[in-house]
C-alpha cells in the first residue's frame, strides 16, 4: 500500500521508538588500544572545544559512511566558510543527563571557538550525511545515533543558523537505514529510511521532500513482511530505466527475501505490491541482490533444486541458483542460471547451451564440485569441476595436473578442470576455457 502523509511543519515532526537492529557496523574507534593522532586543525578545533566544555570529555567517532571522525570541518550553514562540528561524550555528567552531545565551532580571526553545544540522541554516532534536500536551499545536518547496545537506531537532521548560533531539530524518527539519493531521478535529493517492525506490523521504506518553506513532505510504502533486520542495501536499475532500492531483508532463520522500491510523480511505490511476489525471492542469507553481468540491473538469486535430487531430504539436495530482474511490467522474469557457493565466494554463470540440460554434484573425496550432463532424467558424462585451493601447494599441484586458474580472492584461488579427453559421443554441452572464463565470478 502506498502511502502520503499530511504535509507536517519541519518542527512538528515528533520523536518515535523502535526496536531496531540494522546492518552490522564497523568496530568503535573507543575499543582501539591507542586513538588516532590529531592533526594540527583538529588539535586546534580540540582545544577550543575543551575551553568551552572542559576536559572531562572523550571524542565520539561515526561508525559508517562517507564521514568517520569525530571532527567534520564543512560549510554548513552556505556561506562559503567552514565549520567544525565535533561529537564527544561529556563525562561528568550525572547518570540521567545525555552525555553524547554535538558541538559546533566556527573561526573568528582565523581561530577556532564554541557557538553553540547541543545533546545528541542516543549513545552512538553510527552515521553522518550532510546534504541540501528537496528544493530547499538550506544544508542539513543529518545524524543516526543509536543506544548503547546498538539495538536501537534513530536519525535527527538538524539546521544551524550562524546568526543567532543556533542549532535546530528539524526531525527525528527511528530507523534501521538512512540515505540521501535522487531516487525520483528529478535532480532533487530525498531523505530516505527503512523503519524495521517492532509490532509485528510490516516494516516501512520511507522518502522525504523538504519544500522551500522548510516542510517534510513524506511517501511512504509497507514492505511485504515484518522486517527487523536488513541483511544488504543496493541501488540498482530496475525495468524501464527507473532507479531502485534491493532491500534483501531477514525473512526468517537463516533465509532472506526482497523487496524493492522505486519513486516517480505518484510516491514511492513498491514493485511487489502482492506479498507473495515477493516471497518467491526468499533464499539463504548471503545471497544477496546481485549485478550479474554488469548491465546496471541488480538480479535477485533464486534458488532452486538441481535435477535428480527433488526427491532428497533438503540437507543432501545440490542447489542451482536462477538469477532474476524486474521487468518492465514489475514481474520477475529469469537471466541466467549459475552455481553460487557462498561459503567458499564464487559464482559460475552457467553458458546458454547448459539450461536445463546440466546437473551438480559434489565429490567429497576431492572437495570439488562436479558439473554433469543431465539427459532423459539420468546423469550423464561430466562436463567440468570447480576446486577452491586454500594454499599455494594445492593450487599448484591442481595446475600441474591440467586445471586453469579462473581467479583468486585472498588467498583462495579458483580453479576448474575440463575433461577434454572424453571418448563420448558430442551432445554440445562441452564447455570451452572462454565459457568458463565468461562464466567464473567472485562474490
Amino acid at each position: 500500500m502506498i502511502l502520503k502523509r499530511k504535509l507536517l511543519p519541519a518542527s512538528a515532526l515528533m520523536i518515535t521508538t523502535a526496536a531496531l537492529t540494522g546492518c552490522s557496523f564497523g568496530t568503535s574507534i573507543d575499543n582501539l588500544m591507542t586513538p588516532p593522532k590529531l592533526s594540527m586543525e583538529q588539535e586546534q578545533i580540540y582545544k577550543a572545544l575543551t575551553d568551552a566544555a572542559g576536559m572531562n570529555i572523550s571524542l565520539k567517532y561515526p561508525k559508517s559512511g562517507k564521514y568517520l571522525s569525530a571532527f567534520i570541518v564543512e560549510d554548513i550553514d552556505g556561506d562559503g566558510g567552514d565549520e567544525a562540528v565535533v561529537f564527544y561524550e561529556k563525562t561528568s555528567l550525572a547518570a540521567p543527563e545525555n552525555t553524547l552531545r554535538i558541538n559546533i565551532l566556527d573561526q573568528s580571526g582565523g581561530k577556532w571557538r564554541s557557538v553553540c553545544d547541543t545533546p545528541a540522541e542516543g549513545a552512538e554516532i553510527e552515521k553522518v550525511i550532510i546534504s541540501e534536500l528537496g528544493s530547499n536551499e538550506r544544508i542539513n545536518l543529518i545524524i543516526g545515533s543509536s543506544l548503547i547496545n546498538r539495538s536501537e537506531k534513530n536519525v535527527a537532521i538538524y539546521n544551524y543558523d550562524p546568526v543567532n548560533g543556533t542549532i535546530e531539530k528539524t526531525f527525528s524518527e527511528a530507523c534501521s537505514f538512512i540515505d540521501v539519493t535522487d531516487l525520483d531521478g528529478d535532480g532533487e535529493t530525498e531523505f530516505f529510511l527503512l523503519a524495521g517492525s517492532a509490532t509485528g506490523s510490516p516494516a516501512v521504506a520511507e522518502s522525504y521532500k523538504l519544500d522551500e518553506g522548510g516542510t517534510y513532505h513524506v511517501y511512504s510504502s509497507e514492505l511485504s513482511g515484518s522486517f527487523t533486520e536488513f541483511d544488504s542495501l543496493n541501488y540498482g536499475e530496475i525495468g524501464g530505466g527507473r532507479k531502485g532500492l534491493y532491500i534483501d531483508a531477514v525473512s526468517g532463520a537463516g533465509s532472506i527475501q526482497t523487496d524493492i522500491v522505486y519513486m516517480d510523480s505518484t510516491g514511492l511505490n513498491k514493485v511487489f505490491t502482492d506479498p507473495k511476489d515477493s516471497l518467491a525471492t526468499v533464499r539463504p542469507a548471503g545471497c544477496s541482490s546481485f549485478d550479474i553481468d554488469g548491465d546496471g540491473i541488480l538480479e535477485i538469486p533464486v534458488q532452486t533444486i538441481s535435477p535428480g535430487y527433488e526427491d532428497l531430504p533438503e540437507s543432501e539436495q545440490m542447489k542451482i541458483t536462477q538469477w532474476d530482474f524486474i521487468n518492465s511490467d514489475n514481474r520477475l522474469e529469469r537471466k541466467c542460471s549459475s552455481y553460487y557457493s557462498v561459503g567458499d565466494g564464487y559464482i559460475f554463470v552457467f553458458p546458454k547451451k547448459w539450461d536445463k540440460k546440466v546437473t551438480i554434484k559434489r565429490d567429497a573425496v576431492n572437495d570439488e564440485i562436479v558439473f554433469c550432463a543431465w539427459q532423459d532424467g539420468e546423469t550423464g558424462r561430466e562436463l567440468m569441476r570447480i576446486y577452491c585451493a586454500e594454499d599455494s601447494a594445492s593450487r599448484e599441484d591442481r595446475i600441474s595436473g591440467g586445471y586453469m586458474l579462473m581467479g583468486t580472492k585472498g588467498d583462495s584461488a579458483y580453479l576448474a578442470y575440463i575433461p577434454y579427453n572424453q571418448t563420448t559421443v558430442d551432445d554440445g554441452l562441452s564447455p570451452s576455457a572462454g565459457d568458463v572464463a565468461v562464466g567464473f565470478k567472485t562474490k
